[in-house]
């Protein structure tokens, strides 16, 4: 008798461990992406329906759920522009210009499929609620609803590695059903620490058929960083924090 009762609190142990709330499961899934304050190399990679290719090389840093900054670092052409991120707001600054340039989530800095949404990523809990999940054992199936009608996408479908908390895929939709994109999670590596994180991102979409667009991560480390890098007097600045 106390075999069975051991065998079924193992059983309800186990149940427990998978009885993760939607909104827990989200969260891990943000940190396991990224820490909540870093800084980051990436290289983004758009790809013509013709197989030629556009290449850009990104210093990125992020602070809690509002402030992004990137710097380009190649192609030549590039090098020097920043763009920042506060929330909703989204500036590009150009040092031909001299002063910086609002611009939209929908729009893209670097073509391709990635908008500055994508590339300018806040957590997925800042901008989205969970409004239903399925738990399919290997999986977890994630509906996402905006916050707010200034999001990029008005719902995503997050399909959950149930072992590592990680997405394997995203569709990104409109508010009218239409589905606007696919993001897909790829090749697990240690960064930070040896911490494992997905290191390609690719993305695809029915209405740029043909085209695809690939977010590489080189590197990922957290770091404290300054307010005032988060601030568009600083935007010609950045390449100063390297």
């Amino acid at each position: 008798m106390r075999n069975i009762f051991i065998i079924l609190a193992m059983l309800a142990a186990a149940s427990a461990s998978r009885a993760m709330e939607p909104e827990k499961i989200l969260a891990a899934v943000d940190r396991n992406l990224a820490p909540e304050t870093y800084e980051s190399y990436r290289k983004l990679v758009n790809i013509e329906p013709d197989g030629s290719k556009r290449e850009f090389t990104l210093y990125t840093v992020k602070k809690g759920h509002d402030k992004v900054a990137s710097l380009f670092l190649a192609p030549e052409s590039e090098k020097g522009r920043t763009t920042l991120r506060l929330g909703e707001n989204m500036w590009l600054f150009i040092p031909a210009v001299g002063k910086p340039i609002r611009i939209t989530s929908l729009q893209s800095v670097v073509g391709g499929v990635f908008n500055n949404a994508d590339i300018m990523r806040l957590d997925y809990r800042t901008e989205y609620s969970v409004e239903s999940m399925e738990d399919l054992g290997a999986t977890y199936v994630l509906h996402l609803k905006a916050k707010t009608q200034y999001v990029a996408y008005d719902r995503l479908t997050m399909t959950v590695d149930a072992k590592e908390l990680v997405p394997i895929s995203i569709e990104c939709y409109a508010a009218t059903g239409l589905l606007i994109k696919t993001l897909h999670f790829k090749e697990m590596r240690p960064f930070d620490g040896g911490r494992r994180r997905p290191a390609v991102i690719e993305t695809d979409s029915p209405l740029y058929k043909g085209y695809k667009s690939i977010m590489i991560s080189i590197s990922i480390k957290e770091r404290s960083i300054a307010d005032e890098v988060f601030t568009l007097t600083f935007m010609p600045k950045l390449e100063g924090i390297r």
